[in-house]
């Protein structure tokens, strides 16, 4: 019998004690509390009409309204659409059009950039008339992160998100019930959602959550609340290098990073400053997770590949095995075919299941009738010391974006590291020195020209 959400739901809330915490921060949210608040929500929502069935796009910081608003919306058998708090108010519009939401519920503080963590934010319902009820029993419905291109639709049922957590459950040095884990990936985005809100409420683990306000505020949450385990992007490892005399952190086991590949020099930075090495995990929107070692030993692979995944390389990219395709709207270039799915992602797989990335396969561009790799063009940019962050693209010729705080770089000081360091045919025909790179909602650097172009 199908899984149904609801069902789902009623089941991951039903354990834990009624005062173990579930949600940390400066205040603290327990396994009773939450039921009772999820309760609250969910008679609301059914007052406003939303009930089995309905569409519903969901846009909210990081906080324990979030959490508790998915959570109601799910109890009801709601298909939830999970959007970026970051997304303008149009961005939001199009895919509520695109997708036929019934419902839009979002916080007051959202459409700008950076939002913080608060534990708690006015929710607003809007109902939609042009809404559509789901037509499927996907009950959970993402966005690709839209570096480029078009958005993707990406649809999880209650099933895939119940396996997930279990693929979880079988890992290694798993966090137990009674220890807590510093969230810094967004409970908007996959892993965020499936380890951290699902997972957790499974396995009875808290989840402490930071402002992320700086490098030392990270520390120093992970410190105050004694967790054993930190996820997080590349950028968060950065942030906490930084730190001048970081707190002791004596019950951390592991930390985990994931969205994409960590620089060499973040994690030997952070191996010295803090005497672990840094874990890494793969997954992807459509999949969810698909390798995972948090120890770190297994580095430069992202891990094996975890117990209950069909993933195989072929033609030199990674593919999985799924029993459908993974899109609610199919895309072009959907990349589905005879039960694997493509993902564009250049990988390499050991005999003993150790996968290790090689970046995507679009970063491979021919140019004078030469293979040029903008990867690579990439890690010779970061190696100069005053770069901070490299994006390399190409639209009929090879250009490069760097971002650094420093006012001692130019244009001509990048060209000439360049020069040094890369075959002639390799070189970038132009370079823009910038104080920052723009990213996507979830973190990733932007790789569309038209928005680097553009940026200050």
């Amino acid at each position: 019998m199908t899984l149904r959400i609801e069902d789902l739901i009623a089941d991951l809330l039903a354990k834990g004690a009624d005062d173990a915490p579930f949600l940390t921060h400066r205040d603290s949210v327990t396994r009773g509390g939450l039921r009772a608040a999820v309760a609250a929500d969910a008679r609301g929502f059914a007052a406003a009409g939303v009930r089995r069935g309905s569409t519903v796009v969901l846009q909210s910081p990081a906080s324990f309204t979030q959490v508790q608003a998915l959570l109601a919306l799910w109890s009801l058998g709601a298909q939830v659409m999970l959007v970026e708090p970051r997304l303008a108010p149009v961005e939001l519009e199009a895919l509520r059009a695109r997708c036929r939401g019934q419902f839009v519920v979002r916080a007051g503080d959202v459409g700008r950039t950076p939002v913080r963590f608060r534990e708690r934010f006015e929710l607003v319902t809007e109902a939609h008339a042009d809404g559509v009820p789901a037509s499927t029993d996907h009950c959970l419905v993402q966005f690709s992160s839209g570096s480029t291109g078009v958005p993707k639709v990406i649809a999880r049922t209650a099933g895939s998100l119940r396996t997930e957590v279990e693929v979880f459950n079988r890992l290694p040095n798993m966090p137990v019930a009674g220890e807590g884990v510093l969230l810094l990936s967004s409970t908007s985005h996959s892993f965020g959602l499936a380890f951290g809100i699902l997972r957790s409420l499974d396995a009875g683990v808290t989840l402490v959550f930071s402002t992320q306000e700086s490098g030392r505020d990270i520390a120093e949450t992970a410190a105050e609340h004694a967790v054993v385990g930190i996820t997080g992007l590349p950028h968060h490892y950065a942030a906490l290098n930084q730190v001048e005399d970081p707190p002791a952190l004596p019950a951390l086991r592991w930390v985990l990073s994931g969205g994409e590949l960590i620089p060499r020099e973040v994690e030997e930075r952070f191996a010295a400053l803090y005497g672990l090495p840094i874990g890494q995990g793969y997954g992807t929107t459509e999949t969810g997770i698909l390798t995972m070692d948090v120890t770190g030993l297994t580095r430069p692979t992202v891990g094996p590949v975890c117990d209950g995944i069909r993933l195989r390389v072929r033609d030199g990219q990674v593919e999985v095995g799924m029993d459908a395709s993974p899109y609610l709207i199919q895309p072009e270039g959907a990349n589905y075919s005879n039960g694997w799915w493509r993902t564009s992602d250049r990988g390499e797989l050991t005999d003993d299941g150790l996968l290790t990335l090689h970046g995507r396969a679009d970063s491979l561009v021919i140019f004078g009738g030469n293979n040029i790799d903008l990867l690579e063009i990439e890690d010779v940019l970061r190696t100069h010391p005053l770069v901070d962050e490299a994006i390399v693209v190409f639209d009929g010729a090879v250009e490069a974006y760097v971002a650094t705080t420093s006012d001692e770089l130019d244009e001509a000081t990048v060209v000439g590291w360049c020069a040094a360091r890369l075959a002639d045919f390799k070189q970038p025909s132009a370079v823009r020195v910038l104080r920052k790179l723009p990213r996507t909602p979830n973190g990733k650097l932007v790789r569309d020209r038209s928005v680097l172009a553009g940026s200050p």
